[in-house]
């Protein structure tokens, strides 16, 4: 099995490199299942909708009071939840005005948080290091994670805190040796994701392991919604960017990934069982401050937006 992987992902590799990035401006299709988790100022508690646009929201446990109120016990509802989701957008029933809601992250409570290290070419020819033969795997714990507006908050043990714009599909099937061909069987959908990551300990520290530099709260901004894998046009070619106070410093392509959303599942689910609601972080392009001359970090007052096409924007505050 994992000789077979390896050959697969070495001509995934080898194809990658011939990929250029595509710059540009988001686009959005017309809206189909945007996932959503949100509290209401009416009403206490988590609840999970349908992102309409810019201003509405579809309660879908207004529309079905049978659905869970997370997203993860959602996703674990299978092909039967998502039938409800889109009979409810049919419908066009249970509209509240978006204004009224917090967002908060499309998935709260995975169960695993995995990510990919070293897996677009531009980022690996910034630091000017071999694309990698086989996925570098690492995880954050799941306290990381808050929502696409909430607070990026600097720790006191970090002088060194960094931003990574990264695309993230989330697991809606179980499964384990899932097969490249039966991969996306798997995925429930795509959402924006920002890897913060704390350089000093990440680099110099913990025996330059990577868990403690990644894994700060408030370390995983996600959202604003999780999209369905059928709303979007390809995962593989999406316009990805970064703007920090409002300067562009990440600007890519997912066509860049050296191992996609395929390779990924089957290379992971090969060591561990993947569960519904777990988030992978594909891994980020070019234009991180570490390897900018000199190198520059957040401070508190900074704005970090992370923005994919298609798939939306998030913007976290830095305190």
């Amino acid at each position: 099995m994992l000789g077979s992987l390896r050959g697969l992902l070495r001509a995934v590799q080898h194809n990658a490199l011939h990929l250029l990035p595509q710059r540009g401006f988001s686009r959005f299709p017309a809206p189909r299942m945007r996932l959503i988790q949100f509290q209401s100022s009416t009403s206490a508690g988590r609840k999970i909708g349908l992102e309409l646009d810019g201003e509405r929201v579809i309660d879908l446990n207004a529309f079905d009071s049978s659905l869970p109120c997370g997203m993860r016990e959602f996703l674990e509802g299978g092909d039967a939840a998502l039938q409800i989701a889109k009979r409810a957008l049919d419908s066009g029933q249970h509209i509240l005005s978006r204004s009224q809601l917090s967002i908060l992250a499309p998935i709260t409570n995975p169960e695993k948080v995995i990510c990919i290290g070293m897996n677009y070419v531009d980022h690996c020819q910034e630091q000017n290091v071999p694309v990698p033969k086989e996925p570098i795997i690492f995880s954050k714990f799941p306290s990381t994670i808050v929502g696409p507006y909430d607070s990026i908050v600097l720790p006191a043990e970090s002088q060194e805190v960094d931003w990574e714009v990264e695309l993230a599909f989330v697991i809606g099937k179980k499964g384990k040796n899932i097969k490249v061909e039966d991969a996306m069987e798997h995925v429930a959908g795509y959402t924006v994701a920002h890897d913060v990551s704390a350089r000093d300990w990440q680099m110099k520290r913990n025996g330059k392991q990577w868990l403690l530099g990644k894994t700060f709260d408030t370390f995983c901004p996600l959202g604003p919604a999780l999209v369905t894998k059928d709303s979007i046009s390809d995962p593989h070619g999406l316009g990805i960017r970064c703007r920090v106070n409002g300067k562009l410093v990440q600007d890519s392509n997912t066509n860049q990934m050296v191992f996609r959303t395929e390779a990924l599942i089957a290379w992971v689910s090969q060591f561990v069982t993947l569960n519904p609601g777990d988030v992978f972080l594909t891994g980020t392009p070019p234009g991180v401050g570490v390897f900018r001359k000199p190198p520059v970090f957040l401070k508190a007052g900074d704005v970090v937006e992370c923005e994919i096409d298609e798939l939306g924007v998030i913007s976290n505050p830095v305190v």
